[in-house]
């Protein structure tokens, strides 16, 4: 039985997030504005979203307190890009954003443990929703949310000639 906490699982997610916040609040309003192509997000949208998630999947799925602190306090109905496509975001509202998503990342990453990642969560009272997912599944896919949205903001960054993030640097 292991007790210690998942951190070291994760150790570049951070300084991953730390560019991203960088990044997105370098922004101005014309290039959050930015629809990479058909049936896409614009920027501004598409990293609300990846916030908004962060807190769904912590807070509304796994349990983890917190969601009031941020500015997603009912992401399961009201995400911007998933549910919310009306009030665009500054550049400023989205790090806030970013940040105090983060803060519950942090948060999991100095107490959830390697045993308890087996834990299986369930919602039955969602009816037709309801999803099973073991804690580790939860953690995992928002870091690869997180890392899916960086890709997609590099290729618009790249096709526009702004500065990507480099995850690598």
């Amino acid at each position: 039985m292991s007790t210690a906490a998942i951190r070291p699982a994760f150790p570049v997610w951070p300084e991953h997030n730390r560019r991203l916040r960088e990044a997105v609040g370098r922004l101005t309003e014309a290039q959050l504005a930015i629809v990479p192509g058909p049936g896409r997000w614009p920027i501004w949208e598409t990293m609300g979203h990846l916030a908004c998630q962060r807190v769904f999947w912590l807070c509304d799925f796994a349990g983890e307190p917190g969601a009031e602190a941020t500015p997603y306090p009912n992401a399961g109905n009201d995400c911007p890009g998933d549910d919310d496509l009306e009030h665009v975001l500054s550049a400023a509202q989205l790090v806030a954003g970013i940040d105090a998503s983060f803060a519950l990342i942090e948060r999991a990453l100095d107490t959830w443990t390697v045993d308890a990642l087996t834990e299986v969560i369930r919602h039955p009272e969602w009816g037709a929703d309801d999803r099973a997912h073991p804690r580790g599944f939860v953690i995992e896919r928002v870091f690869a949310h997180d890392l899916t949205h960086i890709a997609e903001l590099n290729d618009v960054f790249a096709a526009n000639g702004l500065p990507l993030i480099d995850l690598w640097g």
